[in-house]
Formats: structure tokens, sequence, C-alpha cells
């Protein structure tokens, strides 16, 4: 017999698990005695971190990754960011140690108490194995339900002596499917009314994105003749950005997005909820005689809609199947999106909007984009028109502190693809902070990852907010005395203060050029632009 740990080892190099990326603690030391040579630990200082920077892994990979944290504290440090990967639909396989066996009754000290409890509701499922001779088991579960759709985060609670015991040779070795077609006559259900309608207009959402379906998502805007939005709050690319069909992001209130909808009779929505609403703004869900046609791999998403007729099924076969069974547009006259406002460059303090032109401009390679800046996205949107697929990533949740990290697994994961493209971060000077532990992972495994951080002294996004809501005189929105050129510095990362648009873009260029970590450190003004 063989022990527990050389069983379940075997089984990941199978499903080709090899890279864990973890916080050790002493629950966790036994799983990681006597590391194998052929597998990879990536370390961080924060289960933030370590949650983050494997989502941002295995999105770049696609692929699922092994996360390793310390017991209930570290499940707890990590909530936030794997709130976001379950939003995020990763396919993460999140392991925490638990204490010994023999002394759990008596719940000792960093017990995991309740430990399937914990994780949820932000796991797909939660388990501690009954017995040593399930572990390798609950890990093939793991993987089954952690790809198949829609895809997320598992947790397993390994008791710390379970990794040592013997037991009978067991291979649970199997296979998954990870796609699921559309009920075919759903199908002719949707095509038809899609046939019949005057004025359909398409949302996409980050699901056409995670099913590779680029191509398909143009074909069928361009059969149609159809606009093209994003949903509110997409945390992938999924249409091409100078696309003549696309007409940018939607608004996130109820009443502002419905106002974009008008003069369509139809909205076909693929790969995206219905919709992310934030902040409350009243109105109707749809225009008046507005019908809406709802496609999500997710059935919870897809009951929780709050309008609209829905069919479950992976965005990219939905959008190859029903091709057939329309009729193709004529050419319409779909109005262009705006082309792009130019900032005055001569303003002093810097304004987000003309920092982002000189980046834009300065980007002479192919990059990866991510954002944790609130309160500039709509200027990001309106410079960084992305047009290539799996060039753009942000949090599906809202929760800050997952985009420093995830730029470092998107990194690593831009390394072993080989498309070594530079991960580019535009930070918020709030945002930052969160997990600010992530650049000594970027540091140590030479990420080539520029953060470039939006420096107003305050959370600018939640005084957009105040004033929206009529909430003045807050507390706690001003971030006086944060040096980030020297927190940069303290991590190894190649850090300097821009505050010039000459000075950005020569440092910026520079940060292009060096395979490694940089932050760029930018003072912008503190006049903010309204949120509608």
């Amino acid at each position: 017999m063989r022990t527990v740990k050389e069983i379940t080892f075997d089984l990941l190099r199978r499903l080709n698990l090899t890279v864990v990326v973890g916080n050790p603690g002493s629950t966790e030391e036994t799983f990681l005695q006597d590391f194998p040579g052929d597998f990879e630990y990536i370390l961080a200082l924060q289960e933030a971190s370590v949650m983050a920077i494997a989502d941002g892994l295995s999105q770049s990979l696609r692929r699922p990754v092994i996360v390793n944290i310390h017991t209930a504290a570290g499940l707890g440090n990590a909530m936030g960011c794997l709130m976001t990967a379950f939003q995020n639909k990763t396919p993460l396989i999140v392991t925490a140690g638990q204490q010994t066996r023999e002394m759990l009754l008596s719940e000792p000290l960093l017990t995991n108490i309740d430990a399937i409890n914990l994780p949820r509701p932000f796991v797909k499922w939660s388990y501690e194995p009954s017995r040593p001779e399930d572990v390798p088991g609950a890990f093939m579960r793991a993987y089954a339900v952690a790809t198949q759709p829609p895809q997320g985060p598992v947790f397993l609670s390994l008791p710390l002596d379970d990794w040592q015991k013997r037991i009978p040779e067991v291979d649970v070795f199997r296979t998954v499917g990870t796609r699921q077609a559309p009920d075919p006559f759903r199908l002719l259900e949707f095509s038809d009314r899609i046939n019949k309608s005057h004025s359909p207009v398409i949302v996409y959402g980050g699901e056409v994105a995670r099913s590779q379906a680029w191509e398909e998502a143009i074909r069928f805007a361009e059969h149609l003749e159809s606009p093209v939005w994003m949903a509110p709050f997409a945390e992938r690319n999924a249409f091409p950005e100078d696309h003549p069909l696309f007409q940018g992001a939607l608004p996130s209130g109820i009443g502002s997005l419905s106002t974009r909808l008008e003069g369509h009779d139809l909205v076909i929505v693929v790969g995206a909820p219905v919709f992310r609403y934030y902040p409350w703004i009243p109105g109707r869900f749809l225009p008046n005689g507005t019908t809406l046609l709802h496609v999500t791999d997710d059935p919870d998403v897809s009951s929780k809609a709050v309008v609209g007729d829905s069919l479950v099924s992976d965005a990219k076969l939905f959008l190859e199947r029903i091709l057939g069974h329309l009729r193709k547009r004529a050419k319409n006259d779909t109005k262009k999106r705006a082309p792009m406002e130019r900032e005055d460059r001569s303003a002093h303090p810097l304004r987000p909007h003309a920092i982002l032109e000189v980046l834009q401009e300065a980007t002479d390679r192919a990059i990866v984009l991510v954002e944790e800046c609130p309160s500039i996205v709509p200027m990001m949107q309106d410079v960084f028109r992305v047009n290539t697929p799996d060039t753009f990533y942000t949090f599906a949740s809202g929760g800050l502190g997952w985009n420093l990290p995830a730029a470092v697994g998107l990194s690593l994961g831009e390394r072993t693809s080989g498309r070594n493209r530079p991960v580019v971060a535009l930070m918020g000077d709030g945002s930052f902070q969160y997990s600010v532990q992530g650049l000594y992972t970027a540091v140590r495994q030479k990420a080539h990852v520029i953060y470039v951080v939006f420096q107003n002294h305050e959370y600018g996004i939640l005084k957009q907010f105040a004033i929206l809501e009529k909430t003045p005189n807050l507390p706690g929105l001003d971030l006086p005395g944060l040096d980030f050129v020297a927190l940069g510095k303290g991590y190894g990362a190649k850090s300097i203060l821009a505050d010039s648009l000459e000075d950005l873009a020569k440092a910026y260029k520079a940060a292009l050029d060096f395979h490694g970590t940089s932050v760029i450190v930018v003072p912008i003004t503190k006049k903010l632009k309204p949120l509608l």
C-alpha cells in the first residue's frame, strides 16, 4: 500500500494540477513536505493574494489551479477574493489544512470548526473527507465540479495527519465534459423570435470570453447587423471595441440602462447576468414594447434574472448553432460609437483621461490590461478600445483587492503559455492598499507587470457615490500620507513618481522594456466627474 499523498499526487499529475499557489501554515506542512520537483509552488504573503494570483493564473491558462491556505484563519483572509473567483467563474481547487483527526473532538487551536460551511456560498462544493481513504476521490470530485459549467471554485478541508496514512491502491481518475449545448427546441424558439424582431440589440458578457466565442460573437452580430453593448461590470472583454457595431459598456442603473435600449424591440443577452445593477437608479427594466432573450451557462444566473426568457447553454455552442436558423439582415445605419474625446494635456494636476491617452499612445506592443480604479473606468473604456480576445480582466464582484495580485497570476500565465505579453494594471491609490503584499510575489517571480497608480489621496469613487446619493460629510474617504514609491521599492519593484505626462511616457516605455515588476505613481486631480 502507498500513502494518501503518493496516490493523490499521482492523480494531480494526471489532471495537470501541478501548480500550487499558497501561503503555508502548520496544518499544511504535511501536504507540502518533500514537495515534488515536478510541481511548482508559488508563494504569496497573505491569503487574499494567494487566491487572486491563482485566479489570474487559472484564467490565463484556462485550467484549474490548486490553492493551499491555512485552516480557518487563512480561509477567512481569502474570502473576499474567493467571492470574486466565484463570480469570475474560475475553476480553483481551494485546499486548507485541518487539525489532526485524533484531536478534532476537543477543537484544539487552529481547528477549522464547521469547515465545510465557512467558504459558503462562494464555492460550488465544500467537503472534508470522512476518512483518509477518501482524499484522492475528493480531489477527483473537486476537479469535476470545478470544471463543469458553470465553472467555479471548490473547497477541501484536509486533516493534516491523513497524508502519511497508507491506504489500498485506488485509481479514481476520470474525465468530464466542460460545455453544455442548448436545448434544440428552445434554440428554435429563440431563433424564431430573433427573426421576427425589427430592431434587435445584443449584450455580451464575460461568459463569451470564457467559452472562447470571440469569432462566433462577431459573426452573430454581423449576421444580424445589430448594435453590440458590453454588459455592465463585465469582467472580461468579449467583442472588439473598435468594431463598427460596438456601442460601449451599458450603465448599471436600472433606469439609465433601460434608456440605452430604447428603440429596440428585442434584447439578446449572451453570457452575462440580467443585469448587474448598481447604484439604485429607478426606472423600467426594459423600455415599453421591448422583450429580452437570455443565454447563460449558469442556472442560478438564469433563475434570478429580473426580466426575460432564459436558455441555459455554453455561449460558444449557442452562437454556433443558432446562426444557421437566422435570416441575414441587410446593413443598417447603426449609430457608430463616438470617437475618443481628447483631454487638456496642459492641465495640472494631471487629469486621468490625459494619462490614459499617453499610456495608450505609448503602448507599442500587445498587452494584457487589468483595472482596479473604479473612478476612471468610463475614461478607460473611452481610451483603451480593446480589440483582441483575452486581453482585459477585472473583478466581477466589485470587491477591491483582487486585481493587484491577479495581475501577477495573469503574468505568470503569459510566461507559461509563451505569449509573454506585459500586464498593465491600472490601480487607484485606495485599491492598491488592499493586497499590496502581492508585489512580493510579482518581484520574486520576475513577473512582467506594470502598476500605474492614480494617486488623488482619496477614495474617489466613494466621493462620486456620495454626490449621487446625497450623503455629504462622510468620514474616512481621504488617504493622506501614502508613499507608493517607497512601498514599491520596499517589495523590490522598480518604482518611480511621474508627475508630468513626459515623465509618465518615459517611465512607461522603460517599464515595457523591463522584464520585471514596475510601479509608476501618477498624481492626479481631485476634481471628480459625475457618475451619471
